[in-house]
């Protein structure tokens, strides 16, 4: 556990009874979405995705999504970042690269990892730059999406 001036702050897995606060954050990330019921069982019981958090006193500041992809193909598992989001009082702070670089931990010391990936904004100029300072790049590929 770490200090700020503030208190105490912590990044750390999520557990189930974050699922009020990760709801309210996910409404304001995402819009309305997935209900509290459905993110504590999702916590709980979904074995491929890490879920991280950063708590302040108390309260969940942020949170970053990791799916554990996994082929045939290849024998180790492919993790993507799905998902990071900070409110706002608590960006410029460092806390979304905190949360990746735990959760690149996390994953790296309980499973055998082939190669990161994640997907953000073309235009999310803010996001892109603490991707690369982490050390990923683009890398050619197009994605695609249907609805």
């Amino acid at each position: 556990m770490k200090m700020n001036l503030k208190g105490q702050f912590m990044v750390r897995l999520a557990k189930g009874e974050d699922a009020p606060q990760l709801e309210l954050l996910n409404i304001e990330f995402n819009g309305a979405g997935a209900s509290c019921a459905y993110i504590e069982n999702s916590l709980l019981n979904n074995k491929q995705e890490i879920v991280v958090v950063d708590e302040e006193d108390g309260a969940i500041t942020g949170f970053v999504c990791i799916q554990l992809k996994k082929s045939f193909c290849y024998e180790e598992y492919m993790p993507e970042i799905t998902e990071v989001y900070v409110a706002q009082a608590y960006r410029r702070k460092g806390i979304a690269s905190k949360m990746i670089k735990f959760g690149e931990k996390f994953v790296t010391e309980h499973y055998h990892a082939h190669e990161w990936g994640l997907l953000t904004g073309k235009d999310n100029r803010a996001a892109q730059i603490v991707y690369g300072k982490l050390g990923y790049r683009e890398d050619g590929e197009c994605h695609f999406s249907k609805e």
